[in-house]
């Protein structure tokens, strides 16, 4: 086990081996000056992996939740191993709450990616329809001039709740955001997101947390982790529609900003949206129809449970076309190569790697569509 203590961070980690069918617990060494990692085994105190460089990694991967992909082990980062990495970390890194509010949600992916941009992590994300009652709860309605105005601002349409993590992200994040009364930043500030998307105080389309106190509440409200507590009910319709799921490989790369900003200005309409960690159970059980036909069934498995995925409801205006064949179409080939030769601006010749990494999963058939958006959004989410 490293002794070298002054530049490297230590966290309680986990692996499911899925040939002993046992859940590996270790600490797990990252080493920011070189970019090197260390796994120590917990129950056979011996290293099971000795400091090396791993590819693909970087420093902003680990955090708490995260799950980092070591030699094509999903390894699933639980906590903090020491205070140091504690209060180093917290110090520089900040999660806190973004709410995008019912004007700008089809501004969604073009949000997204001012976000990324500006180098802040989406570590979770939902679709929500608020009501009177969960809205008088949040601390962003306490100090409103005009409550019954913003009430029913945000009760006029679906919501999208963010969970952020950057350094120094709050203050940066005002920064981003600029002041909330819109009319006041036109002349100054014309690059902020209020700016570009904002109308004044009440219509402000953004919100976001004011202090890390705030940020644990909002967070805890809005993502709750306790088992026997319920998140705020999703927003899918379940008809006419098809499923989007963009895969742990596109997210773990920030592409999902320029995804749903493809599929939005190609008239595509998101009604639910919500971030899922798909265990290897689900994982087979939702991939199972191509068992035996694909011989990419097994590398599908690992690819869909090996982070966070986004799971996307699509609809369309016009309920008379297909959605799923349209989708599937604007999608492209499974294979990226194909696609880059045959269908260059479709999403998966785009923002594919491989047929496995091929940046997003869609329903295939007309009946999979619904099955496929009830899978997550009403079995795994209830």
């Amino acid at each position: 086990m490293s002794t070298d203590y002054s530049n490297r961070y230590v966290f309680k980690a986990e692996w499911y081996d899925k040939v002993a069918c046992i859940m590996k617990k270790f600490y797990l060494y990252y080493y920011p000056s070189n970019n090197t990692i260390e796994l120590f085994d917990l129950k056979t105190k011996k290293t099971f992996l000795k400091r090396t460089i791993c590819e693909g990694i970087k420093a902003k991967d680990f955090y708490i939740g995260a799950i980092v992909i070591i030699f094509s082990r999903c390894i699933k980062i639980m906590d903090y191993a020491d205070n140091y990495t504690k209060i180093k970390l917290e110090t520089q890194l900040q999660k806190f709450f973004v709410l995008l509010k019912p004007d700008v949600i089809d501004k969604m992916g073009e949000i997204f990616k001012i976000i990324t941009n500006h180098d802040f992590h989406i570590t979770n994300m939902k679709m929500m329809q608020l009501t009177p009652t969960e809205i008088a709860e949040c601390y962003f309605i306490k100090d409103a001039t005009d409550k019954v105005s913003m009430i029913n601002y945000l009760t006029s349409g679906p919501v999208v709740g963010l969970e952020l993590l950057g350094e120094n992200g709050i203050s940066r994040w005002q920064e981003l955001v600029d002041p909330e009364n819109c009319k006041h930043v036109y002349p100054t500030a014309t690059s902020s997101l209020r700016a570009c998307c904002g109308k004044d105080e009440i219509y402000n389309s953004i919100y976001g947390s004011k202090n890390i106190e705030i940020a644990m509440q909002e967070l805890q409200h809005f993502f709750p982790n306790l088992r026997n507590k319920k998140g705020l009910k999703t927003t899918a319709i379940l008809q006419n529609c098809t499923c989007c799921i963009i895969k742990p490989h596109a997210v773990q790369a920030r592409l999902v900003g320029a995804i749903i900003d493809d599929i939005q200005k190609a008239d595509y309409i998101i009604t639910a949206i919500q971030q899922f960690h798909i265990n290897v159970i689900n994982s087979e059980e939702f991939l199972e129809i191509y068992k035996g036909v694909l011989p990419e069934y097994t590398a599908m498995v690992a690819e869909l449970q090996s982070g966070p995925c986004v799971v996307i409801e699509i609809s369309r205006k016009n309920e008379d076309s297909n959605i799923v064949a349209d989708f599937r179409n604007f999608c492209g080939p499974m294979d990226p190569d194909i696609a880059r030769q045959i269908k260059p601006n479709t999403l998966r010749a785009k923002y594919g790697k491989t047929k496995v990494q091929n940046a997003v999963h869609c329903s295939d058939l007309p009946e999979d569509g619904v099955l496929e958006v009830e899978y997550f959004f009403k079995i795994l989410e209830g």
